[in-house]
């Protein structure tokens, strides 16, 4: 499986829209195999997003922040996508892998709306 997620200074940046950087994890049984960051200089439609990230292997995109429109192309693209993920980016995977990946409500930067989402990968 692969997890891409869009990346700002080794942190998920909530902005998925704007983000330069995607970074894309490698994972096997559980565990994290490998990492790649991907600049995005040229892809600012949902399409192309979504192609430049399927071109990667990837099959979950965690985001914070993220459009309802990029979120419904990327399904569309065949991903599995979340929102409301915060925090170190290797971490957030890790934490997607074991299950234990609490998200927020993307919509809202109040806080406090956490819940935890079990996969069980």
């Amino acid at each position: 499986m692969k997890i891409a997620m869009p990346h700002l200074d080794g942190k998920l940046n909530p902005h998925f829209g704007t983000s330069r950087e995607f970074i894309v994890f490698d994972s096997e049984k559980g565990n994290i195999t490998g990492k790649k960051i991907i600049t995005n200089e040229t892809q600012h439609n949902h399409g192309g997003l979504a192609l430049l990230l399927k071109a990667e292997g990837a099959n979950v995109v965690i985001a914070g922040g993220i459009g309802r429109p990029m979120a419904q192309a990327l399904q569309q693209a065949g991903f599995g996508v979340l929102t409301g993920a915060s925090g170190d980016a290797e971490q957030v995977a890790k934490d997607f892998l074991n299950g234990n990946l609490v998200t927020g409500n993307a919509g809202c930067s109040c806080g406090g709306h956490h819940h935890g989402h079990g996969h069980g990968h």
